[in-house]
């Protein structure tokens, strides 16, 4: 007679203490980050931390972009100058600041470039130097639990920010995660297998939306016949100001909203579970009648596409038009999440 109000209390018991884990995991992301940024920043060199150690208010925190740039053009630490030892402090950082999911793309944009570099032999040191430990650690301040500071991962098709202030990260943005080739044609490096796709979902999700829409809200949704060459504000300290475009999420039926927000997500969870649901809920709140859905270009993989997704507090940006580096058409993305409230925790004028 007992048994019942005993698994009622264990149940109880239980959801509690998931509750109470689930607050836990949600306030420390930020003092997790500092406490590894902390680490990573011991783990140098007088002459090393002079690159990797950086004041927060330098100008060139705010100075990201995704393409390949000469020496000298990015602050920061490369990875090829660390030691083993620094290398697992600067990846356990990273591994603080990203998901499981997020922290294996952006593992696998880095090793994407030891592709590029096979497929451009031929060029002989005539193009962009291909490295797959050319990306750079960059600490902005002083990584305490009471301060403000700054973390930026960055490199060829690789932009990650972040603010933390008083043990909380306050921004993420920009947010860039991009791929060349989107899909891999060839087996010329044996640790990236044929048919790799580091953002199959970002993009197969898209085309699922697309194909789902009826006749009168492609009209809706189609905001140009080809697709831009490249996003928008690529570079820029601020996300762009135009107003949103194309259909919004009220016009869409049940499943269709259901992919659409599971898009949106899949770019949210490349985050730690707090700051992913922090973007999620932001999203919900907005509203389906705030949230837009855009297409530009062709309605099938290898032909120029592009997409964004744009609400109040938030605006994802796709485009896939390039060739990649073996010559396959539209075969090389750039993709980008971006606060309209303001990145590097700078609010928009």
């Amino acid at each position: 007679m007992n048994r019942l109000p005993a698994i009622v209390v264990a149940v109880a018991a239980l959801l509690t203490a998931t509750a109470a884990w689930s607050a836990l995991k949600l306030a420390v992301t930020g003092q997790t980050m500092a406490q590894e940024a902390e680490k990573f920043l011991g783990s140098l060199t007088a002459e090393q931390r002079s690159k990797a150690a950086v004041p927060y208010d330098d100008a060139r925190r705010i100075d990201w972009h995704f393409i390949p740039k000469a020496d000298g053009a990015r602050e920061g630490l490369q990875v090829r100058e660390m030691n083993d030892d620094q290398r697992k402090a600067a990846f356990a950082l990273l591994k603080a600041a990203l998901s499981e999911v997020g922290y294996g793309k952006a593992r696998q944009i880095m090793a994407l470039e030891s592709l590029l570099a096979e497929l451009e032999k031929a060029r002989k040191g005539k193009g962009p130097l291909r490295d797959a430990e050319r990306y750079f650690f960059t600490v902005y301040g002083a990584p305490t639990a009471t301060g403000k500071w700054a973390l930026s991962v960055e490199g060829h098709h690789l932009s990650l920010n972040f603010v933390v202030d008083k043990g909380q990260v306050v921004s993420s943005t920009p947010t860039a995660l991009c791929a060349n080739p989107a899909v891999v044609m060839n087996d010329n490096v044996p640790s990236i297998k044929k048919g790799t796709r580091v953002l199959a979902k970002e993009e197969t999700l898209a085309f699922d939306l697309l194909a789902s829409l009826t006749p009168d809200q492609r009209k809706a949704a189609i905001i140009a016949e080809k697709a831009p060459s490249e996003i928008r504000a690529a570079g820029e300290p601020q996300p762009p100001s135009e107003a949103p475009a194309g259909i919004t999420a009220d016009k869409l039926t049940g499943q269709q909203r259901d992919i659409l927000m599971n898009l949106i997500d899949e770019y949210a969870n490349n985050l730690p579970a707090d700051l992913a649901k922090e973007r999620h809920d932001a999203v919900m709140k907005d509203g389906p009648a705030k949230i837009h859905f855009a297409w530009a270009g062709a309605d099938k993989p290898g032909v120029g596409h592009y997409y964004r997704i744009q609400g109040p507090t938030f605006l994802i940006e796709f485009v896939n038009t390039q060739a990649d580096s073996a010559g396959n058409p539209a075969n090389h993305i750039h993709s980008v999440w971006r606060d309209m409230r303001g990145d590097f925790a700078i609010a928009v004028k």
